[in-house]
């Protein structure tokens, strides 16, 4: 069976220059997949590649049968890709309902995540309706970013550095929205630093370094073996 995401030969940069030299990797559908690696290695370029942010020099995107390196990001997001953007990327200005609003799909069948099951799985959001972007903790601002991006109903979900800054009950919590939208079937791409919550979320995991995928292997096996997590990654 072929796997639902395939990334193959993938290399991508800024103005020339290359950050992604020939990443490889796949995921099936209704997997989690976590990104490692140190900063600079080419992660948030790999999620920027993917959504569309930045065009490929060459390689190769495959969602489900379908092409998308090179693609609009409008496109990418119709065939059902969405994004989670390292620093949450909030309107100062929105309120959190004006945020929601915006976000909610225009069409007759929005799909399974609508606004009111958004709000049954962050429920923190619904005290929040009336505040806006600034007014909310940086827990909120990233409850919210992943939010506007499920409202979109996509089949894979790019998460970049979604703890970062968080303190770590608020980081639990991220976990648990994770977990419980892998459980109904959406696939999901993790790019994260904080080894904990990847390896608590995540099936399978892969490892960049300069630009690379230089290791993948299931979750369990990689926090059985310390001397790889040290060899990979610095940490134990």
């Amino acid at each position: 069976m072929k796997p639902f995401l395939s990334v193959r030969g993938l290399r991508s940069g800024y103005a020339g220059g290359v950050v992604l030299d020939g990443v490889d990797l796949d995921l099936d559908a209704g997997g989690v997949l976590a990104v490692l690696g140190r900063n600079g290695v080419g992660k948030t370029t790999l999620v920027s590649t993917v959504m569309g942010f930045l065009r490929p020099y060459e390689g190769s995107v495959v969602l489900d049968g379908r092409e998308l390196a090179g693609s609009r990001v409008d496109v990418i997001a119709r065939a059902g890709v969405g994004v989670v953007p390292q620093g949450r990327r909030v309107f100062a200005p929105l309120t959190v309902a004006e945020h929601l609003a915006i976000a909610a799909p225009r069409r007759a069948a929005p799909g399974p995540w609508t606004r009111a099951r958004v709000l049954d799985l962050l429920p923190r959001l619904g005290e929040r309706l009336g505040h806006r972007g600034d007014q909310l903790s940086g827990g909120e601002q990233q409850m919210l970013a992943i939010a506007r991006a499920l409202l979109g109903n996509p089949r894979l979900l790019l998460l970049d550095e979604p703890s970062d800054g968080l303190a770590p009950a608020i980081v639990n919590q991220v976990g648990e929205v994770i977990r419980e939208v892998g459980a109904q079937g959406m696939a999901v791409v993790l790019v994260e630093q904080n080894l904990g919550l990847a390896l608590s979320v995540a099936r399978n995991v892969a490892v960049m370094r300069k630009g690379r995928i230089v290791h993948q292997a299931p979750c369990a096996e990689f926090a059985s073996r310390p001397e790889d997590r040290r060899r990979l990654l610095g940490v134990d």
